[in-house]
């Protein structure tokens, strides 16, 4: 990180229900890890969910990322059409929940163009905020292979932005909306955006 003067990095990987702890102790080694060779570089955790294991998501809060981000990926009652239990769109909500709680400044992102209505998306923005959720984006999804569900609708950069509008207004500190934006897209400014505002908590 120090060599090559990165400012923010981004720390994720793909889900590991492999190990015990999902990999929370991977994430907090290699956050611990930037700290102590780049003390400058600001660090986000993309985290999954844990099978929401509490001790996990501790595991990451205590090497103190700067932000703390997890994917709710798509409203509600689409779960089953990205083919992942409906119950874990309430588990996804828990965690953002548990880390706001602890002090972290929150973030998360979702892929629009899977079947939602508008209502869906409002409320999804609704149950985000409930959950204490600081900071969003909002893409569009784009079929992977021909074994995924299907695009429905492709939205216009028009309507990208009347969302960023309307998640404000729901109370996001800050949003970043628009056809070709995914969960790390400008990350650095989303949180450089935040620290400018008096009263955010930050960490440091």
């Amino acid at each position: 990180m120090a060599a090559l003067g990165l400012a923010y990095a981004v720390v994720t990987s793909v889900t590991r229900d492999d190990l015990p702890d999902g990999g929370a102790a991977h994430f907090a080694a290699v956050i611990r890890a930037i700290r102590a060779n780049s003390p400058g570089t600001r660090v986000e955790a993309l985290i999954p969910d844990f099978r929401g294991d509490a001790a996990a998501l501790e595991t990451v809060l205590a090497a103190a990322p700067d932000v703390l981000n997890h994917n709710l990926e798509t409203t509600e009652a689409l779960y089953q059409a990205i083919r992942r239990p409906r119950e874990n769109y309430r588990r996804s909500l828990d965690v953002l929940a548990a880390a706001k709680k602890r002090g972290a400044l929150t973030k998360s992102g979702l892929m629009i163009g899977l079947g939602e209505i508008e209502a869906d998306i409002s409320r999804t923005f609704a149950d985000l905020r409930q959950a204490g959720c600081d900071l969003l984006t909002v893409g569009q999804y784009l079929q992977p292979t021909a074994a995924h569900p299907p695009v429905e609708r492709y939205y216009t950069p028009e309507e990208f932005e009347a969302f960023a509008a309307a998640a404000r207004r729901a109370g996001f500190l800050e949003v970043v909306s628009g056809p070709l934006v995914r969960s790390s897209y400008e990350a650095g400014r989303l949180y450089e955006a935040v620290r400018e505002k008096d009263g955010v908590p930050c960490a440091t």
